[in-house]
């Protein structure tokens, strides 16, 4: 049985934890050995500088930043590897492109950012919960990041996720309807994923 690596992307509060806890259950049920990542990763050294930085405590220029996103994936790339070797489904509640749709929202170069994420595993499907930064901001009134508070920001960040989402191997959802409709796309999109040999 292939290994299968399926990535949620979309602004914070686009329902991408949800969706991507419901698909790694989906696929237990369906028999698949599954595993949930999320990043940042925290726990790690690199992540808890992310942490740092997004709470305010350090002030890195945006390239360093991205960097450190980037370096919090690799992290895990062995264990990613090692995982779709086996014949795992891998469900990652963010990946590759956060940095470059966050990176490009900076003005920084979205090849420049893909390239030096181009020794990590590739999704075989990356789904964008695609809604609006005004929505973001209603569904979390407090304890927001950095970003979260810049809607100018969440606006360019989802113009990148909607002009990288045309790519093969996307599928663009409406995150603003009800939570069981997203579900149903994205069940639909990755069944035959899951199914395949």
């Amino acid at each position: 049985m292939r290994g299968v690596l399926i990535a949620f992307e979309g602004l914070d509060q686009s329902g991408k934890q949800t969706q991507a806890e419901g698909l790694r259950d989906a696929a237990i049920a369906g028999g698949r050995e599954c595993r949930l990542l999320s990043f940042p990763d925290y726990a790690t050294a690199i992540g808890g500088e992310i942490a740092h930085a997004l709470q305010g405590a350090r002030d890195y220029a945006p390239d360093t930043l991205q960097l450190l996103y980037i370096a919090n994936r690799y992290e895990k790339r062995e264990q990613i590897e090692s995982l779709l070797a086996a014949g795992a489904v891998i469900v990652c509640d963010r990946y590759m492109a956060s940095s470059v749709a966050y990176g490009e929202a900076q003005g920084l170069d979205a090849g420049w950012l893909a390239d030096a994420q181009r020794f990590l595993p590739r999704a075989d499907l990356t789904i964008l919960l695609d809604i609006a930064p005004d929505t973001a901001v209603q569904r979390k009134t407090t304890n927001r990041d950095r970003y979260e508070r810049d809607l100018a920001l969440l606006s360019r960040v989802r113009e990148s996720y909607r002009r990288q989402a045309v790519q093969e191997g996307w599928l663009l959802v409406d995150g603003e309807r009800p939570r069981q409709a997203v579900t149903a796309d994205v069940l639909r999109a990755a069944e035959p994923l899951l199914l395949r040999r």
